[in-house]
């Protein structure tokens, strides 16, 4: 993977990580916080998607909506988790 894919991940990720903070309400993370999630939830959706076989798109808006996935899960995780403890 090269800098400029990364860069793009990235990119993807933040947008992904702030959607998703507008979707999952009662986070309190604030806006860099969602956009780190998101970023992660980029990484685990790109990572996991593609084992489970799964594909929702192709190209950019593809990634997006996969980081979005990837993100609103992680985001619901980490809520449950700061609940539980």
């Amino acid at each position: 993977m090269d800098l400029q894919s990364i860069i793009i991940w990235l990119i993807i990720g933040g947008v992904a990580g702030w959607l998703a903070g507008l979707l999952v309400e009662g986070t309190g993370f604030g806006l860099l916080g969602d956009i780190v999630i998101g970023i992660a939830g980029a990484f685990v959706a790109g990572w996991l998607f593609p084992l489970l076989h799964f594909q929702l798109g192709v190209g950019i808006l593809g990634a997006i909506i996969h980081a979005i996935i990837g993100a609103v899960v992680l985001l619901l995780v980490v809520k449950l988790l700061r609940r539980a403890l």
